[in-house]
């Protein structure tokens, strides 16, 4: 496999806007429940700090994730309205114009989303996401209504008719086979090949949590992740970049097999999914990837920049921030 002549990463903040989720993933440690001290949903007030520091920290990606359909439950709901909104698309399209006006470019991961929720955020969206997983139907989703996988592909095809840069990826790890990741991938190739919208594809291994059902259940090996990265840069088009976590897993090993992004990496927040894995900072991953220079990217890649699929809404900050080849200005 070829070495790749640099390996991308964006500056983000991560902001786990709520923690309420209608799916039981048998994996998840992030989802709560209403009665739960720990469940949350986030003020504007709340998130308007972490926005200015991420940008006086480098940040140019506002990163909002969500558990899915949270209006499915009660509590919820009444939290919201509480707050003066009707929906939760509502709510995000409000973050998403606060961000902007703080200088950075949102990418929203909502769960699966229909045409009109997408349609009402693509505007104010640099890019947008949902982790297919797998097409395989497991015991991990059992309780989770919305990891059925026609549901997920429905919203990744929908986001491509609707010419929205996405990110998209598979998990690794969870009780699936070789052959449904290989699956999982042909399908997510079939997606890109129809709307060209899939601007990168993460390999993300399980991690166990602590206090759900798959705690005690093991990791995979880096030799599956890295095979699994090397089907994947085989069996995808060369225009769709291949992501790895660099704080779950080896970034060298896993660019030495197809991989050339290391996704959003955040200055100022943690990783709120895997909240006992740090971020390395760039320095670290320089050391950790000595031969081959680390370029700074915008959470809209560089080729849907030169396309124009962004709104003039976020035409100032993508001016101020790309340079002539859609890459971050140093």
């Amino acid at each position: 496999m070829p070495i790749p002549e640099f390996v991308t990463y964006c500056r983000n903040v991560f902001i786990p806007v709520t923690n309420i989720c209608r799916n039981r993933c048998g994996y998840c440690g992030f989802r709560r429940d209403p009665d739960d001290p720990q469940a949350q949903l986030m003020s504007v007030d709340e998130i308007i700090p972490i926005l200015k520091k991420g940008y006086e920290s480098g940040c140019t990606e506002a990163l909002f994730t969500f558990g899915e359909s949270a209006e499915e439950v009660p509590e919820y709901r009444y939290w919201l309205y509480e707050m003066g909104y009707s929906s939760t698309v509502e709510y995000v399209m409000e973050l998403c114009e606060t961000a902007i006006d703080n200088g950075l470019l949102p990418h929203t991961n909502a769960g699966v989303l229909d045409k009109k929720q997408l349609t009402m955020l693509k505007p104010l969206n640099a890019s947008m996401g949902l982790m297919l997983e797998t097409i395989s139907k497991l015991d991990a989703h059992e309780n989770s209504p919305g990891k059925i996988p026609e549901k997920r592909i429905e919203t990744i095809k929908l986001a491509g008719q609707l010419k929205i840069p996405f990110t998209t990826g598979i998990l690794v790890g969870i009780g699936e086979t070789a052959n449904n990741r290989i699956e999982s991938l042909n399908e997510i190739k079939k997606l890109h090949e129809k709307y060209g919208h899939i601007q990168e594809v993460i390999i993300q291994n399980f991690t166990p949590k602590p206090e759900t059902p798959m705690s005690n259940y093991p990791s995979p090996s880096l030799s599956t992740i890295s095979e699994t990265v090397s089907y994947a840069r085989e069996i995808l088009p060369d225009d769709v970049t291949i992501q790895v976590p660099p704080n779950l897993t080896d970034p060298y090993l896993l660019i030495k097999n197809g991989a050339s992004d290391l996704g959003g990496i955040s200055p100022t927040t943690i990783d709120w999914i895997n909240p006992e894995s740090e971020w390395p900072d760039i320095v670290e991953l320089e050391n950790i990837i000595p031969d081959i220079p680390l370029k700074e990217r915008l959470p809209i890649h560089p080729k849907y920049i030169q396309k124009g699929w962004y709104s003039d809404r976020l035409n100032k900050i993508i001016d101020n921030l790309a340079d002539e080849n859609g890459y971050r200005k140093t």
